[in-house]
């Protein structure tokens, strides 16, 4: 009982000379100059990170980003010009607190809505072009965001413009009942007049593209990819199986089990999309320097 009851205890505040020695060799990195990958665990510096495209090295997951980064990676440089930037959301219900959630997602976001749409040119090539932003409600389609994305395929049907769209989306808001699940119908409207013109339609689905997006716009392109491992669903996989009570297949709702589906034409690494779409865009159109836009 009394053994060790006189032995001096270790002050953690001041460490023997071996326990300096170990705090030495550890290297001290401030938390901002790196990012845990959600999948690996593992620390990357984050301009590693962003050199990379916000691809872990180590397990090659895809990170979500916001829409400017997407922009920033996909469109010529200084070449993006957006369009109706300024539309906001209203509580037209008189829905409790949305008001206030609204502000949160514009102070979170820093964007005035769950879409960015405007034009650019990629590789040369002309293009409309809109990008969802999953830090606005989640992405959430609310009656401006069905508004923006109809009005871009009118643009584009106009000017004879490509469209190239980025799905990231948690599905309907839910704050704007009915007013939301109209725009289904309003922006597949939309792609179907632009499409009777000859217009051409590129779907890069992102993760997660579920809901009435994926029921929708997302799923209509002309050609659909998706980045690796993309969740891609209208309900999830959580969801199913708290309603069937059964456990599902691994994987499913995921961007590979619809590509053996046949729901997508093609998977392509986040490294690479730039290069694919100017492919796909080539195909289909002419050049900037002789389209006025």
């Amino acid at each position: 009982m009394l053994n060790g009851l006189f032995k001096k205890p270790k002050n953690e505040l001041e460490p023997s000379v071996s326990g300096k020695a170990k705090i030495q060799e550890q290297v001290n990195i401030p938390y901002e100059l790196c990012t845990i990958c959600p999948s690996c665990k593992k620390a990357i510096f984050t301009a590693d990170l962003e050199d990379s495209f916000f691809v872990c090295p180590n397990c090659k997951k895809h990170l979500r980003i916001n829409a400017r980064q997407r922009i920033h990676m996909i469109a010529d440089e200084n070449s993006f010009e957006e369009l109706w930037a300024d539309m906001t959301s209203e509580n037209r219900l008189g829905f409790p607190q949305y008001d206030k959630k609204l502000q949160a997602a514009c102070l979170e976001s820093k964007e005035n809505e769950s879409v960015i749409t405007g034009t650019a040119t990629i590789s040369g090539y002309p293009t409309a072009l809109f990008v969802m932003e999953s830090t606005f409600m989640m992405g959430s389609m609310g009656t401006i965001t069905g508004e923006k994305i109809a009005r871009l395929f009118e643009y584009a049907t106009e000017q004879g413009l490509s469209v190239v769209g980025f799905t990231a989306s948690g599905g309907a808001r839910m704050q704007e009942g009915t007013l939301s699940l109209m725009q289904m119908a309003k922006t597949s409207g939309a792609v179907k007049r632009f499409s009777d013109k000859g217009g051409f339609y590129l779907t890069v689905l992102t993760d997660p593209t579920t809901g009435g997006v994926t029921a929708s716009f997302a799923m209509e392109g002309d050609i659909i990819i998706s980045e690796p491992e993309a969740l891609v669903c209208f309900a999830g996989p959580r969801v199913i199986e708290q309603t069937i009570r059964q456990k599902l297949p691994p994987g499913l709702g995921k961007a590979e089990s619809l590509l053996k589906n046949g729901f997508v034409d093609k998977i392509v690494p986040r490294k690479d999309l730039k290069k694919f779409i100017k492919r796909m865009l080539r195909a289909h159109q002419v050049k900037a320097k002789e389209v006025n836009i």
